[in-house]
């Protein structure tokens, strides 16, 4: 039967609309122009007129990307973030400067960005800008070494300016739950898009330098330092305001990974960690294999905020929930086993900058990971909502900023 008499013959019947344009989206556009033509008093017709022609209507009158402030702004950053990044790595170069100040070529862009998107008071917008110039000035007065503290102190910067970007994203609302709820969701979104386009960047920059090989020419060190640097610094600003623009690819993509990736997780690391205690190994003997294992516990916890983000609000409970469950009780076996190999190397060898950063790392992800059990446990006891877990995740958030920002601060200091 022809798809125009298709949707005649249907349009009392909502449900069997539904299922011919989802299966042919295309076919059902193009003969629904001829069904509307016939029948323009119906109203359910009428919904869908509006449904497939209001996207349409609605881009006549707004105007092209090109000319919104919002795309010019970005622009504008971008083109500053690849310039001050460049200049920055000509002083990382002459071991002027430690590398981690390239994290300042990029980070107060991002975090500009959303100041401009969203407008917050100025005690905000100063107490952001103060704490950068803070950081910047404390982190370049240190002495130019890598010992532990050191070292600590450019490890735990990224994690502290990277809240700073999470109070400019919230604005006026950083004390939302839901805000810091899509704060870690525009993370991941970021991070999936920023990698897609990065890895068509190295396909071009690899057949650039090809072809320049080609002609005897070898642009390697000019291309890195002048091209690829400036690219990887404007395309997180781009990457940033791409995902505030809703782009669909990212946000589709995100919930499969997560429903995907949990167990595979699991599997993996059930197996792994029976292997290697099949072997021998000793967390509380062997160093390197206990900073392995905090990298581990790091990733669950990573994997498992990843799923519990990506899961809706209002969302009854599914198989993800159990994998979750069943992470978060081996991410706290895992603390359990570090946070007493940390305590028996700090009693056997005495107090260090690695070994007093790892057991704060260790309590603090301990705390949290109870916190999101406990809630899991009343969810699953039909106590509470899927919010209570995603408050669980939400509400810590500062104190891993808190924990980053004692770490810089006084570590260099004490130690």
């Amino acid at each position: 039967m022809d798809m125009n008499n298709l949707i005649t013959e249907n349009m009392a019947n909502p449900h069997e609309l539904e299922r011919m344009y989802r299966k042919d989206p295309k076919a059902f556009n193009k003969s629904f122009s001829h069904a509307w033509e016939q029948n323009p008093d119906s109203p359910i017709l009428g919904v869908w007129y509006e449904r497939l022609h209001f996207k349409e209507t609605a881009n006549t009158t707004e105007k092209s990307p090109l000319c919104q402030k919002g795309f010019i702004f970005m622009g504008i950053l971008a083109i500053l973030a690849g310039i001050i990044t460049r200049i920055i790595f000509h002083f990382v170069e002459q071991e002027a400067i430690a590398p981690i100040n390239l994290a300042f070529g990029i980070i107060p862009f991002i975090a500009a960005y959303f100041i401009y998107n969203n407008n917050p008071k100025k005690s905000v917008i100063y107490t952001i800008a103060a704490l950068f110039l803070i950081s910047g000035f404390y982190i370049n007065m240190l002495p130019l070494n890598y010992t532990d503290s050191m070292i600590l102190a450019y490890l735990h910067l990224p994690i502290f300016l990277w809240v700073l970007v999470g109070l400019a994203f919230a604005g006026n609302e950083y004390s939302k739950g839901s805000t810091r709820l899509a704060y870690i969701k525009f993370n991941l979104e970021f991070c999936i898009l920023y990698a897609s386009m990065a890895v068509s960047g190295m396909v071009l920059a690899a057949l650039t330098m090809q072809l320049f090989s080609f002609v005897g020419l070898n642009i390697e060190d000019f291309y890195f330092s002048n091209v690829v640097l400036f690219g990887a610094a404007a395309l997180a600003i781009v990457a940033a305001y791409l995902v505030s623009m809703n782009l669909k690819l990212a946000k589709n993509i995100t919930p499969f990974i997560a429903k995907i990736f949990s167990p595979l997780v699991l599997i993996t690391l059930v197996v792994y960690l029976i292997t290697v205690f099949w072997v021998g190994k000793n967390p509380f003997l062997d160093r390197d294999f206990l900073i392995a294992f905090n990298g581990i516990l790091l990733g669950v916890l990573a994997v498992t905020i990843f799923s519990i983000t990506e899961s809706d609000s209002d969302e009854k409970k599914n198989i993800s929930d159990y994998i979750n469950v069943a992470l978060i009780v081996l991410a706290l076996i895992i603390d359990s086993v570090a946070l007493s190999a940390i305590v028996f190397r700090l009693s056997s060898y005495g107090i260090s900058p690695n070994r007093l950063a790892v057991l704060g790392v260790n309590v603090l992800v301990c705390a949290n990971l109870i916190w999101i059990m406990l809630s899991y446990i009343r969810f699953l006891q039909n106590k509470t909502g899927p919010s209570t877990i995603q408050d669980a995740v939400t509400k810590y958030l500062p104190v891993y900023g808190l924990w980053a920002a004692f770490v810089i601060f006084t570590f260099p200091i004490i130690f």
